[in-house]
């Protein structure tokens, strides 16, 4: 014979009945989260018979959680509610325990959510508010970096030759690899991109032209200013985060040592170094990733090739890369040490300057990028 299936717990339940000038109210069955709790619109008819006094009773009832005490403190809201005094004597000694226990400690004022919906008009005044503030910060923190300069050309900038030279390694030599990967790779994505069109006129030749161009002028120092967006901004960001965290920067204010001249400064300066060398590399990597996709596919000769990037790409489309570059790893240094000073003073605030140094450097990447570019035209560069 096969065993029987569990019953299901009796649901929750309420009822209620007038015994004169009371109103007992019996309380049965499951209190616990997996059941529906009952209404209160109907007793709140009950109530409004206005009776002397309500009675608790829960003689019949099952297994219950905190949905009960809460349930109950909703029946004596909707008595005090209706002027009539409730009494729950006749209720689990866990269940008074909890609700003695819970009306202890009174309300902390402020504390209830505000289900109010703040009208368009103050959020855009809230948000005007916000701009003003992070607009007086970054002014600050930008007047703090200049006076910082000032004291690096005068001489009388404080910081360790040990930190910038750290720095210059961690921006440079630890950063080629990811570098080396990301430039062949455009370089050879270039070189498709030309060859589907060339192709078609036979000539395949004129791939050397579009990614030395391409390369030097612009894609080797803007992919080399968002990978150290991406690796040396967030990690600066982080660093001097965690630093805010732990008072790290206090004590330095607090022992007469500069922040800006000996966090920031460091920085700044291995970033304007490091990114033009680095974007001389990526621009050769291009190349060659160019290189393998025209000679090893197209069947273009090495000597053609390499001559051909070498009459298309002057020496000038270099330069004016390599200014690009120079802008960028200012702009890069600029926001992660910018968003790492701002950091709050709890973890998750680390985090989120990381991501705002992240995403503020590769915008102003793109931006500054433009302005030179129509620069460049305006000059004939």
């Amino acid at each position: 014979m096969a065993p029987s299936a569990p019953s299901a717990p009796p649901p929750a339940q309420l009822s209620w009945r007038r015994e004169d000038d009371l109103l007992i109210i019996a309380l049965s069955g499951t209190w616990t989260t997996d059941q529906a709790l009952p209404s209160l619109q109907t007793l709140s008819e009950a109530l409004a018979q206005a009776p002397r006094e309500v009675v608790l009773r829960a003689e019949e009832l099952g297994a219950w959680d905190s949905r009960l005490p809460v349930f109950v403190r909703r029946i004596a809201a909707a008595c005090a509610a209706q002027g009539v005094s409730c009494r729950r004597e006749g209720l689990p000694r866990g269940v008074q325990r909890l609700l003695e226990l819970a009306e202890a400690v009174p309300e902390r004022a402020g504390t209830r959510r505000d289900e109010q919906r703040a009208s368009l008009l103050h959020e855009l005044g809230m948000g005007a508010l916000l701009w003003k503030r992070k607009s007086v910060d970054n002014l600050v923190f930008f007047g703090e970096v200049s006076f910082s300069l000032l004291r690096l050309a005068g001489g009388r900038a404080r910081f360790r030759a040990s930190d910038l030279l750290m720095h210059v390694q961690e921006a440079g030599i630890a950063a080629l690899p990811i570098v080396t990967l990301i430039s062949l790779l455009v370089g050879v994505i270039l070189a498709f991109i030309g060859a589907v069109q060339l192709r078609q006129f036979g000539a395949e030749i004129y791939i050397a032209n579009a990614v030395g161009l391409g390369m030097a002028r612009d894609m080797g120092a803007m992919m080399t200013g968002i990978l150290m967006a991406g690796r040396t901004g967030a990690a600066y960001a982080a660093q001097l985060g965690s630093m805010q965290v732990n008072e790290e920067i206090d004590a330095l204010r607090t022992f007469g040592v500069p922040p800006m001249d000996f966090l920031v400064l460091p920085r700044l300066i291995a970033l304007v170094l490091m990114v033009p060398l680095l974007t001389i590399y990526a621009d050769l990597m291009g190349i060659l990733g160019g290189a393998l996709v025209g000679v090893g596919l197209f069947d273009l000769p090495l000597t053609q090739y390499y001559q051909q990037t070498i009459n298309s790409v002057p020496l000038v489309h270099f330069a004016a890369g390599l200014i690009k570059a120079a802008v960028y790893g200012a702009i890069v240094a600029v926001a992660g040490c910018l968003r790492g000073m701002q950091c709050g003073r709890s973890a998750s605030a680390v985090g989120e300057a990381t991501t705002a140094a992240v995403v503020s450097a590769i915008i102003w990447i793109i931006v500054a990028n433009a302005v030179l570019t129509v620069a460049y035209h305006v000059l004939g560069i």
